[in-house]
Parts: C-alpha cells; sequence; structure tokens
C-alpha cells in the first residue's frame, strides 16, 4: 500500500443550528455526538465511535455555525444505504416523521428517494445496491464535478483514498482497505459558484506536517481561499482553507498527535 500525506477526515457541514442539526443526523445516522465545541463559532461532531467495532467505518461529520443562509443545491451530499426496499421505505418514513421532506431536484423517475433535512440540505435514501453491501450506514459522499475523471486524481491525493470505478461523468473513490463509504464525484454542467455549504476535511497523520501538506496539495493544482478565517483571533483557526481545481473548499487540519492510524 502507498504511503500518502494526507486522509479524508471528516466532512463539515455549515448550519444555522449546530447542536439542533447535529442532533438530527446523530439520530439518522445511529451515531452519537462525540464532541462539543462552544467557541465563537458552535461546533458539534457525530460520528460512528471514537472506537467503532471490528468492520465497521464511517466519516464524522462536524456541524458548525455559520452566519449565512443556504443558498442553491449543495454540491456535496451523502446517500443513505438500505438493505431492502422495506428497510428503504422504512428509513424515509421515520425521516419524514422526524422532519425530512422529499424533494424535487429534477431527479425524475428514480428508485432512489430524495430527502431535505431540518435545513434544507438534500440527501438521499437509496434502494439496495450491491455496490454498497459492505459500506455502512451511509453509502456514498457524493460530489458534484464538471469532469470527475480530471478531477479524481487530485481528491486521491487529498483523502489517501483509490480510484474503484471510473465510468464517463462518474468516478468513486474508496479506502485503501476497502472500507466505510464511497467518495463519488457525479458530473454536472453547473460550476461552483458559492461557498460549500458541505465540505470534506483532511488531516496529516502523526508526525507530519500540515504547512508541507499544503505545499504539496498546491502543487497538485489546489489553492488557497479567504472564506472569513483572516479576521480571526491569533491561534483561533488551526486549519487552512483551500479549495480543489474545481473551487470546493476543503480544510487541511492541524495534526493530532497522537491521531488514529488511517492506514
Amino acid at each position: 500500500m502507498s504511503c500518502v500525506a494526507t486522509w479524508l477526515d471528516s466532512i463539515n457541514v455549515d448550519c444555522a443550528d449546530a447542536e439542533a442539526l447535529g442532533a438530527w443526523w446523530a439520530e439518522t445516522l445511529r451515531w452519537p455526538v462525540t464532541r462539543y465545541e462552544w467557541t465563537d463559532g458552535d461546533r458539534v461532531t457525530v460520528e460512528l465511535s471514537v472506537d467503532p467495532p471490528p468492520g465497521q467505518h464511517g466519516v464524522p461529520l462536524t456541524f458548525a455555525n455559520v452566519p449565512e443562509e443556504k443558498d442553491g443545491l449543495n454540491r456535496l451530499h451523502i446517500d443513505l444505504r438500505s438493505g431492502s426496499e422495506t428497510e428503504q421505505a422504512a428509513t424515509v418514513a421515520e425521516l419524514e416523521g422526524r422532519g425530512a421532506q422529499r424533494i424535487d431536484i429534477g431527479q425524475g423517475d428514480v428508485p432512489f428517494v430524495v430527502l431535505a433535512d431540518p435545513e434544507g440540505n438534500e440527501f438521499c435514501v437509496l434502494e439496495p445496491r450491491d455496490a454498497y453491501e459492505r459500506t455502512g450506514h451511509v453509502a456514498a459522499i457524493v460530489m458534484k464535478a464538471l469532469d470527475p475523471t480530471a478531477l479524481a486524481p487530485f481528491w486521491s491525493a487529498a483523502t489517501g483514498w483509490e480510484v474503484v470505478e471510473s465510468t464517463p461523468g462518474y468516478v468513486a473513490l474508496q479506502h485503501p482497505r476497502r472500507w466505510g463509504p464511497l467518495l463519488e464525484l457525479i458530473e454536472t454542467s453547473e460550476p461552483h459558484r458559492v461557498k460549500n455549504r458541505w465540505h470534506l476535511d483532511v488531516r496529516p497523520d502523526a508526525g507530519g506536517d500540515r504547512n508541507t501538506e499544503v505545499e504539496r496539495l498546491l502543487g497538485l493544482g489546489a489553492r488557497r481561499v479567504e472564506v472569513g478565517q483572516a479576521g480571526a483571533a491569533p491561534g483561533e483557526v488551526t486549519w487552512v482553507v483551500l479549495a480543489d481545481p474545481e473551487g470546493n473548499e476543503f480544510c487541511v487540519l492541524r495534526v493530532l498527535d497522537p491521531s488514529p492510524p488511517r492506514r
């Protein structure tokens, strides 16, 4: 297995009420809230477990309060897995009972169900599919891309995940050990135009260096972006905000020592 310098750490979700939305997704995923951070920008982290059972893996979600309102469809969303049509119907009914709403984003007649969470974030409840049989509750992290084939090498280098499927307009990546959700790049004709409401965060392993990894990613086509972090107090921001070659924001987080093994 090749050694890479950064790994996919989490999904960051901008929201109006981090505590409420984090609790909603914790119940949806059957994952606990593992961390609250009450600072100028409240943050709540939801993850499978700080020490997941063997064979179970997931990407944590961190909910952060922001003043901006949602603007248009998200470029990043998650798909939930179903083991049967009965389970899919039960999941949809449960989520609608807790405030989710069915929405039309132009999907037409499809076997999956498109919902929006209480803050309007789109996500899908999929019909049973063999490709997601072993992913866990979250089947896929889906990112819209103008050119999935061209963008995939960047995200493989940033996350440490490998391409497992590539067809015209679609590329799927997954952890090298083939656990957890797929990262799916799906073709769109709509370019990035506003700050992403959901974005990915990557982190170097223990013993790595964040600034070195930032330079590595810049060399692969990323660029630095300003999303308000410049106005923070010294030492308050411990991450670096970059954008991928299509403009999608992501953060390079500080090194944790010790950090959980990603290999």
